[in-house]
């Protein structure tokens, strides 16, 4: 039983090969797609789909946040003082930096998954 985790793992997460890994694993990934995804048993049955499902939605949110960062001066122009419109390119950069580490960690965690059933699988 392996507890090394690479670097950008997520601390919520149980590491590969121990006994808590894929309830951890799934209760974090469950966290970052939308509410409604709960509903789904299929996601709670298949740990790497739903971790497939929370890498496109969080890469989404990346290009959500680039966009919105491209567009703030113009779209914010006249609605928001100049040192608003800073702190909320402020907050985009902050929130850019901390997407791009989450989806290297849902990355990661859908890469354990995966080789975590393959190894299960019937040969």
């Amino acid at each position: 039983m392996s507890s090394f985790v690479p670097p950008g793992w997520p601390p919520q997460v149980h590491p590969p090969g121990t006994d808590r890994f894929e309830e951890t694993a799934l209760a974090w990934l469950l966290e970052l797609v939308p509410p409604e995804y709960r509903r789904y048993g299929v996601l709670r049955r298949y740990p790497v789909a739903l971790a497939r499902m929370a890498r496109h939605h969080v890469t989404a949110a990346v290009e959500a946040a680039r966009e919105g960062f491209r567009s703030a001066r113009v779209e914010l122009s006249g609605a928001v003082p100049p040192h608003g419109i800073e702190a909320v390119l402020d907050t985009y950069r902050r929130e850019g930096v901390r997407l791009v580490q989450l989806v290297h960690a849902v990355d990661l965690v859908e890469q354990a998954l995966r080789e975590r059933h393959a190894t299960l699988a019937p040969k």
